[in-house]
């Protein structure tokens, strides 16, 4: 699961510049807003003549100076709309503001300082970072030369100046840095290799707070899906101010700072070690109390994350009181915090003390109610929680008593659900690529069984599961093959009476072992058997190639068989000469081989049928070597499913390990090409 801003558009990044912005005019003179009604042409005017200003005013004078603060503020008041954004642009603002921020401010204590100076670079600054909203215009703002300019206003300090002054100026730079790499992997780097993220992490300590906010903001931002600004983020010592962060009584700051550390640890585990070292775990438990909903949410995903780490740290967050507030959030009118909550409590659930602990604080019936959710993601989070639950025998009475069995047989994935989940089949850890084939199995539609198990290799994270060393794992495994090759339409023939015989005519009986108009007669075991060429012929490919080929008993009037037995030969014939024939158990083995002998099929799927009917635990090995050695397709199938089924009786048998391992091969290809066949008639995209 990405861990990331959750989703932080644009246009809610505007909202929050300008909102900033307001905070920062209080005591001052306020500029009217732009008027929507004006009309374009009134607009036009108005911004050419703010860039016009801008690209005359450049002196320090204070003349100049307020000009030029004034007209950067309004162009700002405007680009706070996306739809002029593009007007603003093409008249030339993003030079003309650059010429602002190009020269630093003089700082030396003995100076002439102007505060207006600063005034000017702040809302230059700021124009720029709204104008950067719209992606189509980052890389411009970067090709102007804004990069170099804005980091070095991340190093401004205070030397006996005006100190909000500078520290708008600091913050607002940090901003349009933000808004300039938000999803733009190629700047993120840019600002990386122009020396940004240094002073960035500097300002995690400043002693204004909303610098603070901007600085970590920045970070994380940069940290998003960049490992190599990560890896220089936490080399600059970031990890100790940041957790320090986590603690703030305002939540602007601990949300900002979970952020960061939340993408720092995404896809990093030796990052998220280092997190781990620093001390960060209990400030975020500590979040999932917050009163802001942000922090909850990442509070959980960073849990979720930490729970990955090894099995020690799934144990340590619920030492540190994470279930009770987990729990609780599962309980939210908020879809996103509920589903995070969701996410974490299914990695903590993978520790079996940590199953034991969610059931006995209460998590059982809040996670049955989340499966009903038309979220997917929400709704394969509670599922993977649950199925971690049942994973503990201490679970299994409270399960029952709350229905959970029954509402899991019930329960069905919506579309976007099981897309998540395949994607986490194919791409999560193995473990979990684990538990989710085995849920799959057991919850998945007959419909949906070669999309799920044959194109996104659910078959084999099952079959791995009978190869594993753990007596567990592989019962686990052997439990979702059969119910993966039972449910709804069984894949299997063996439970269905056998096929009616290919349609021919039969002599009937009054014309087995029968002299009249007989033309060759068969020796088997000293007696003779009167049979009839023409329904010889008939009835299979090996009769022909006998009477019609180069063989010998193509003239021959008495033909031997050596190596079956007369009682066997005489059923053998009465079902070709009329088509059926009662297969005692006690001769179905011998039978099988005489009609695998002379290729006759219809037999010889009668035999397999009567001879699955009587398999057990003592005698399957025989079985499946006899369904090998004569290519008996629906007794292999017989013995694969009844392996598969009393796969616990048979773990006591000292072969079984081998029969298990030579099996495999046989399973993969009964469940592709079964599979196959069952979803020609119902296909659905994934």
């Amino acid at each position: 699961m990405d861990h990331q801003n959750k989703p932080q558009t644009r246009r809610s990044l505007k909202r929050k510049l300008e909102q900033e912005f307001e905070e920062d005019k209080s005591g001052r003179c306020k500029v009217a807003a732009v008027v929507s009604c004006r009309s374009e042409q009134d607009i036009l005017r108005d911004v050419r003549l703010h860039v016009d200003v801008l690209n005359t005013c450049t002196s320090f004078s204070e003349a100049d100076l307020a000009a030029a603060k004034r007209s950067a503020h309004l162009l700002s008041e405007f680009a706070k709309n996306e739809d002029i954004v593009d007007l603003i642009v093409e008249c030339g603002a993003v030079p003309a503001l650059l010429k602002h921020i190009q020269t630093p401010p003089t700082l030396s204590a003995e100076s002439d300082l102007k505060p207006l100076e600063y005034e000017v670079k702040k809302s230059s600054a700021f124009a720029l970072g709204l104008l950067a909203v719209k992606p189509e215009y980052q890389q411009l703002v970067v090709d102007a030369g804004a990069l170099p300019c804005l980091v070095n206003f991340l190093k401004i300090r205070e030397d006996g100046c005006d100190s909000s002054g500078v520290n708008g100026v600091i913050k607002k730079a940090a901003d349009a840095i933000t808004n300039l790499a938000h999803e733009n992997a190629a700047i993120k780097t840019c600002i990386r290799t122009e020396g940004g993220i240094p002073p960035l992490v500097e300002l995690l300590e400043y002693r204004e707070m909303k610098v603070q906010r901007a600085a970590a903001g920045a970070l994380r931002t940069l940290a998003f899906k960049n490992d190599e600004n990560k890896k220089e983020i936490v080399e600059c010592n970031a990890l100790p101010a940041l957790v320090l962060m986590l603690s703030s009584e305002d939540v602007t700051i601990h949300y900002e700072a979970v952020g960061v550390i939340g993408n720092l640890v995404h896809s990093s585990p030796n990052i998220k070690k280092q997190v781990l070292l620093a001390g960060a775990l209990q400030p975020v438990i500590g979040l999932l109390s917050s009163s802001c909903l942000e922090s909850q949410r990442e509070a959980a995903l960073l849990i979720g994350q930490f729970a990955t780490a090894d099995s020690d740290c799934k144990v340590h967050i619920v030492q540190r009181g994470a279930l009770p507030p987990l729990i609780e959030m599962l309980m939210s009118s908020d879809v996103q915090l509920k589903e995070m909550s969701a996410f974490a409590l299914g990695r903590l659930a993978q520790d079996t003390h940590n199953q034991a602990g969610i059931v006995q604080n209460g998590g059982i019936v809040p996670l049955l109610s989340l499966l009903d959710s038309k979220s997917g993601p929400l709704q394969h989070n509670s599922t993977f929680c649950i199925y971690g639950l049942a994973d503990n025998e201490d679970n299994v009475v409270d399960l029952i008593r709350t229905g959970c069995v029954k509402k899991l047989l019930e329960v069905e994935f919506i579309f976007q659900a099981l897309n998540h989940l395949l994607y986490l089949m194919r791409t999560a850890a193995k473990a979990v690529q684990k538990g989710v084939a085995l849920a799959l199995a057991h919850l998945c539609t007959p419909n949906d069984r070669k999309p799920i198990f044959v194109d996104n290799n659910g078959l084999e994270l099952l079959l791995g599961l009978l190869e594993s060393k753990s007596f567990k794992q592989q019962q686990d495994g052997s439990v979702a093959l059969y119910k993966l090759a039972t449910k709804g339409t069984p894949l299997s023939s063996v439970d269905a009476a056998p096929l009616s015989p290919t349609p021919q005519v039969y002599l009937g009986e009054q014309y087995v072992n029968n002299p009249t108009l007989s033309d060759v007669t068969f020796l088997v075991e000293g007696k003779r058997f009167y049979a009839h060429r023409i329904c010889l012929l008939a009835s299979s490919d090996a009769f022909r190639a006998m009477f019609d080929g180069g063989y010998r008993e193509r003239n021959a009037k008495d033909v031997e068989i050596p190596n079956i037995r007369w009682d066997v030969f005489v059923l053998m014939m009465r079902y070709i000469y009329t088509g059926s024939v009662t297969v005692e158990i006690n001769f179905a083995q011998e039978l099988l081989r005489a009609a695998d002998q002379y290729l006759l099929d219809d037999l010889k799927r009668l035999c397999e049928y009567a001879i699955a009917q009587n398999i057990s635990v003592e005698n399957v090995m025989v079985m499946y070597e006899l369904a090998e050695a004569f290519n008996a397709i629906t007794l292999r199938e017989a013995c694969l499913l009844f392996i598969l089924e009393q796969f616990e009786r048979l773990s006591s048998k000292a072969w079984s390990g081998r029969l298990i391992r030579r099996i495999i091969p046989d399973l993969r290809n009964y469940f592709v090409s079964s599979l196959a066949k069952c979803h020609d008639h119902h296909t659905i995209n994934l």
